[in-house]
């Protein structure tokens, strides 16, 4: 690639939009973003994105722009480029959008799902650089896998590889991915807060309370961000939250340690904040349940990209079709 060279980046998220252009060195260009006014169908917010595509193509006119990524919650289809009802997005409905954006541009178009895309991101400039075999957590609202294999991003027959968050590790417990006891039920923002919440209430009703809940209308009003502050501070009840996710993390990572044998985990949002309270727990937990052979050769580490990772994640999954596809 050089310097006359470009990409552009779609983030689709159910609070706000952006549209960037970069290079394939992570050179961010320039960077728009927007509400996606989901109440206002899927609609209003293509004809934004296409308008921001349409003025950035204008202030590069001068540069070739090579391909467009999307990254956008699952579940969608990167084959077909279709988009198909995720729960952030409501009236999403089978949106065709790589064919509405390449009709309209006339340039190559990617699209991936949101853990897909940070997958690639890491992979390419964060935590997993110089991996073969990777697997990236998302452990934020949800926990869903991007999985690199072979120093390539594997997305499954059906782009269903990677929903780890489905997989049951007790029989019962906080739901996550309509499932009761799961992994992501245990190990994401939502799960935490629920198990708190079912965790309060318990006690409640026996005339006690934690730390974290006084009363029955405080239940809602829990969140994890303010559980992981008060287990940083030595809070017991809280402590008491984060080691059952830790150890419910150990358990999930030992499943994926033995069945993928990678070089590399990283885990983004929660643990990457977080990660003094899980790794002492989690890490005892893959040693006793995971294959020595395999769990002696992963290493696992919080992402790297932080705030950045949506825009990275849209970027890379431009760069990534392109190379694919030359």
């Amino acid at each position: 690639m050089t310097s006359k060279e470009y990409f552009l980046g779609v983030d689709i998220g159910g609070t706000k939009c952006a549209v960037l252009a970069g290079t394939d060195n992570m050179e961010i260009l320039d960077r728009v973003q927007f509400p996606t006014l989901t109440e206002k169908r899927p609609e209003q917010a293509i004809l934004k994105i296409l308008e921001h595509i349409s003025e950035l193509r204008k202030r590069y006119h001068d540069l070739n722009l090579l391909s467009i990524g999307i990254s956008c919650g699952g579940p969608l289809n990167s084959k077909t480029g279709v988009i198909h009802s995720p729960p952030n997005l409501p009236g999403w409905d089978d949106i065709p959008i790589v064919d509405i954006i390449k009709e309209k541009t006339g340039v190559p178009t990617f699209i991936q799902n949101d853990a897909n895309a940070c997958a690639l991101a890491e992979w390419k400039f964060g935590a997993g650089k110089g991996c073969e075999n990777m697997v990236f957590l998302t452990f934020g609202t949800g926990m869903g896998a991007g999985l690199i294999l072979n120093g390539r991003l594997y997305t499954g027959t059906n782009d269903n590889a990677g929903e780890v968050g489905h997989i049951r590790l007790a029989d019962d417990g906080p739901v996550g991915y309509n499932k009761a006891g799961s992994f992501e039920g245990f190990c994401s923002g939502g799960g935490i807060t629920r198990l708190a919440q079912i965790i309060a209430e318990e006690k409640l009703k026996t005339g006690k309370h934690p730390s974290y809940c006084r009363s029955l209308e405080e239940l809602q009003d829990i969140n994890t961000a303010q559980l992981a502050k008060l287990a940083n501070e030595g809070d017991k009840d809280a402590l008491e939250l984060f080691e059952i996710s830790a150890k419910k993390l150990g358990a999930g990572l030992s499943i994926i340690i033995d069945i993928i044998n990678p070089e590399r985990i990283v885990i983004g949002s929660v643990y990457a904040r977080n990660k003094q309270l899980f790794d002492k727990i989690s890490t005892a937990m893959i040693e006793r349940e995971a294959l020595e052979p395999a769990w002696k050769v992963c290493e696992i580490v919080p992402a790297e990209l932080g705030e950045k990772v949506g825009d990275f994640a849209s970027l890379s999954v431009a760069i990534d079709g392109f190379n694919r596809n030359k």
